[in-house]
């Protein structure tokens, strides 16, 4: 498996700003028989009986500006989600030997993890359309791994700010590859995508829990507003708080992975670079929302096609990694900006017919993100 990643305070916070975004990454690779190859291996076989196969964590979380210790919360969710998944991700690889061809008695082979008891998981798992990797017990304890480790970190989070007596938020966007399928879970605005050089195409993986993306499932603001709303900047749901003891709500879902799929897990600092957001929305409404104004919205700000194009056509990982960063602050860079991709180029190769894996089709822009409360 290959990983990038880019880390930028944002233009518009230099000099003398906070990044309060933070990333992890956790890699298990394994080879049998032919041994270890290293990242770059290809999809050939590396022999009749030789193979690698790959696991991994990777978490993304952007602490909320608008309040005392966003960069501390950020911090102790990445650190503890990737502390809580990443022995979840080897066990889920060794729990499957026949992935080496491998024919092992069931003494041989530990029973799976269980999800922990009260995990009060209120996720919804996604199986439409699940291929190689999909198994529906495989699934849902994959699935509630993510859940309890977001909702560990949530508490973590809610006890610094108890002792400290402060406020503390972050969003978090976090998963598990293992064997050619993404689970992942996610609370906030921080997102995940995946973008398939076959296809030439992007999918969202995520939805924004925000006060805007709400609005637009309503109906009652359009896709152009949308992207350049002034209450763009309001999460409806955020890791930590005051030090209350509640659970936080953590949306999960699956999706399988191809050789072709780069992933992509970023903050809002990408898709809500524009500075000027403020601006082109009241043209656009005085206008009567003429098209004239809208293609003037979509010209200015960081689009999903964007991400694609900067994504699909870098030459490696860390120069998408750079590009996205560069493109971001050059669209204004209005606040920090962190992304993490990864490939496994050992996977399948993508199926004729793409299998649908967007979950929500607008982006919408932010300011210095708050938590509605």
């Amino acid at each position: 498996m290959r990983y990038a990643t880019a880390y930028d305070v944002g233009e518009r916070k230099r000099p003398g700003g906070i990044n309060e975004d933070s990333l992890a990454v956790s890699v298990f690779e394994d080879g049998h028989r032919e041994g270890y190859l290293g990242p770059d291996h290809g999809t050939e076989p590396h022999a009749e009986t030789g193979t690698t196969r790959s696991a991994a964590v990777v978490v993304l979380a952007d602490g909320a500006g608008g309040h005392d210790a966003g960069d501390v919360a950020s911090y102790i969710a990445t650190t503890r989600i990737a502390e809580e998944l990443a022995p979840v991700a080897v066990r889920a690889a060794r729990v499957d030997p026949e992935g080496f061809g491998l024919d092992l008695p069931d003494r041989a082979v530990p029973a799976p993890d269980r999800p922990a008891e009260g995990s009060g998981r209120t996720a919804r798992a996604d199986t439409e359309g699940a291929g190689h990797g999909s198994d529906p017990s495989r699934q849902d304890r994959l699935g509630a791994a993510v859940e309890t480790a977001v909702q560990r970190a949530h508490h973590d989070v809610l006890a610094y700010a108890s002792e400290v007596d402060t406020a503390a938020y972050t969003t978090v966007v976090a998963g598990l590859v293992v064997d050619g399928r993404f689970y992942y879970g996610w609370v906030g605005d921080s997102r995940a995508y995946v973008c398939n050089a076959a296809h030439d195409h992007i999918a969202r993986l995520t939805e924004d829990h925000a006060v805007v993306e709400q609005l637009h499932a309503d109906g009652e603001i359009d896709g152009v507003e949308a992207r350049v709303h002034p209450r763009s900047n309001e999460l409806t749901r955020a890791v930590g708080g005051r030090g209350d003891a509640a659970d936080v709500a953590v949306e999960t879902a699956a999706v399988d992975l191809f050789a072709e799929d780069t992933l992509l897990l970023t903050s809002d600092g990408l898709p809500d670079a524009q500075s000027d957001a403020r601006a082109l929305y009241d043209r656009y409404v005085d206008s009567g929302r003429s098209e004239a104004a809208a293609a003037q919205v979509r010209d200015r700000v960081v689009t999903d096609a964007d991400i694609r194009e900067w994504v699909l056509g870098a030459g490696s990982l860390s120069a998408a990694a750079d590009r996205l960063v560069a493109a971001g602050n050059d669209r204004g860079g209005k606040d920090n900006l962190s992304v993490l991709l990864a490939q496994d180029p050992t996977l399948p190769e993508t199926p004729a017919r793409l299998p649908v894996r967007s979950r929500a089709p607008h982006p919408a822009h932010r300011q210095d993100t708050v938590v509605e409360e």
